[in-house]
């Protein structure tokens, strides 16, 4: 299980404090910070850009180093960072801003390959992560302070033996998260992401998918213009491009949960796909508590409410069909979960 070891003093504070990552299944949680605001590059190749963006009396500098801007796909560490930590807090364990983990166990869980190119890539992820610093005076727990910083403050690989064939294999990685993203773990101002999520790899899809996800929520829909979706989003493309690109995403649907369509007024809609299975007249499953806590023990340490609310969203993009015993199917389900 995930669990904090220090040297004396408490998890936050003692030299050589680290917590260690393997719980297995965690769902995805992401800072609603960085989905609010544009802190990430879209581009596929080395981004050196210095990006400003102001919205709302928030203002934000982005300074790349010379490796280049951190990626939305670099984001992924952090998302299984983030992700770890709020497990072990919602299962009442302590927890560190220093993180030790396998470096598979990452690959896996953002659903990467697990060759030796993507070690090297993985790599590289993190001298951007670090080496990209952030001038900011976003509030995260209340607390506006306008501060530079990286995202994250360290980061150690540690490898197998060399052999005559090459270098060894990254085996275990240490990543010290920035004190301002491990703030905004410790006040809970976090959002729960599709496991689907992942799979999106293009990354304007994945930058549309976090602003639809923070602002519609769980209302029914959100509407936005699409020049304010242009600046939320980061891209740096043309207006006329922009656009042409989120006609393309209209067609192809491709963001989980969400659909989204153009509508007059160079507006963009994005509704929940399952609220519109429900407003068909099904009234999702419920459960009694008996089966949550059950859940809880299959599953430790994950949030078994986001749990419960991705099965029903399952439930509903099936078509809604007519349970027996929706407890039991819920508990399936689990199981299902706990053997992959």
């Amino acid at each position: 299980m995930c669990a904090a070891l220090t040297g004396g003093a408490g998890p936050s504070q003692g030299q050589g404090a680290f917590f260690l990552c393997d719980v297995f299944g965690v769902v995805p949680k992401n800072d609603m910070a960085s989905m609010e605001h544009p802190l990430f590059s879209l581009a596929t190749r080395p981004d050196r850009r210095i990006l400003n963006y102001e919205h709302k009396g928030t203002a934000i500098t982005v300074t790349p180093s010379v490796k280049g801007l951190a990626t939305i796909h670099d984001k992924d560490i952090l998302i299984f960072c983030i992700s770890q930590l709020m497990a072990a807090l919602n299962a009442g364990r302590s927890i560190s801003r220093t993180l030790h983990l396998k470096a598979h166990d990452l690959l896996i869980a953002t659903n990467r390959e697990t060759s030796g190119d993507a070690y090297r890539r993985l790599r590289e992820a993190f001298e951007r992560l670090a080496g990209t610093r952030i001038t900011t005076n976003i509030a995260t727990g209340g607390v506006e302070v306008t501060k530079g910083f990286g995202l994250i403050e360290s980061w150690e690989i540690v490898r197998r033996a060399p052999t005559g064939r090459g270098s060894g294999r990254m085996t275990h990685v240490a990543v010290t998260l920035s004190d301002w993203l491990y703030q905004a773990v410790l006040s809970n101002a976090v959002l729960t992401l599709n496991r689907d999520y992942f799979s999106l790899r293009k990354p304007l899809e994945r930058r549309i998918y976090e602003l639809v996800r923070k602002h519609c929520g769980r209302q029914q829909s959100w509407t936005v213009s699409v020049d304010t979706l242009l600046k939320k989003s980061g891209s740096a493309s043309p207006r006329r491009v922009f656009r042409k690109m989120l006609r393309d995403m209209i067609a192809a649907q491709p963001l989980p949960d969400y659909a989204l369509e153009e509508q007059p007024g160079d507006l963009i809609y994005f509704s929940q796909k399952q609220g519109v299975v429900e407003r068909s007249g099904a009234r999702p499953p419920a459960l009694r508590s008996e089966t949550l806590e059950q859940g809880r023990e299959m599953l430790p340490g994950a949030d078994i409410y986001a749990l419960e609310a991705e099965w029903r969203g399952m439930w509903a993009r099936s078509g809604a069909p007519r349970l027996r015993s929706p407890d039991a199917a819920f508990l399936g389900w689990l199981r299902k979960r706990v053997g992959r």
